[in-house]
């Protein structure tokens, strides 16, 4: 996470990496873990090497991507005990020659050029001051040709569905963060409704579209799932 809401995301996130991946599938409604899947099949399409996962939180999208392919990962993220915890995981799942975790901002990302062959990122979007400048920055460190790959909340565009999804994200989620995981949860569950909401009024789908492919990635394509609920995007870097 970064950007504007840097400080504040550290804020709301660092009380919760014990628990970060169960809470994520209830307050998922248990679909958190069917969209990284997507998520991490496309960005590993073409056997990349080299893979960065940014916003990569107690590591767990890094630790799919080293589980399902051979790619060395990197992992940042600007919480540190989010790294904290991702760095005893890795370790219990026997893969600290492959998973490395760095803590920094994916708007200002500490790599040279075009290093990766494929790049995740994950719940990034909404904390950063310049969705659009954050996009190309994530795009300058991935080679020409290699992979993007993008996993955020979504709204369902169907009134019925979004209507149930907003009596879910106002009322439901809130009250499933507290009595799964205390205040620190019950206040991620106020958060989350709005800031999508929020988010996808300042950047529709179509906006984000466009902001890929102005940051240099082509062949963009996108799968809205659950009903809508989840957005997994990808393309791939121009030039390859």
């Amino acid at each position: 996470m970064a950007g504007r809401s840097s400080g504040f995301a550290q804020h709301l996130f660092s009380p919760l990496p014990t628990r970060y991946d169960r809470l994520a599938e209830v307050l998922s409604f248990g679909q958190n873990g069917r969209w990284r899947r997507e998520m991490v099949g496309h960005a590993l399409s073409f056997s990349p090497s080299l893979v960065l996962d940014v916003a990569t939180g107690p590591a767990s999208v890094a630790r799919q991507l080293a589980k399902r392919s051979a790619a060395t990962v990197t992992g940042v993220d600007v919480t540190r005990a989010m790294l904290e915890q991702g760095r005893q995981l890795v370790a219990a799942d026997g893969l600290a020659d492959r998973v490395h975790l760095v803590r920094a901002s994916g708007d200002e990302l500490p790599f040279p050029d075009a290093t990766f062959d494929a790049l995740t990122f994950t719940y990034l979007l909404r904390y950063v001051e310049d969705p659009a400048a954050t996009l190309s920055e994530l795009a300058r460190v991935v080679r020409p040709g290699g992979v993007v790959a993008n996993l955020e909340f979504a709204v369902p565009a169907s009134s019925t569905w979004h209507a149930l999804w907003w009596m879910y994200t106002r009322a439901v989620l809130p009250v499933a963060g507290l009595v799964t995981g205390g205040r620190a949860w019950w206040r991620v569950g106020v958060f989350l409704g709005p800031s999508i909401t929020g988010h996808y009024r300042r950047y529709p789908i179509g906006w984000t579209l466009g902001a890929w492919e102005r940051a240099g990635i082509e062949q963009v394509a996108y799968r809205q799932m659950s009903l809508g609920g989840g957005l997994v995007m990808w393309g791939r870097k121009s030039g390859g």
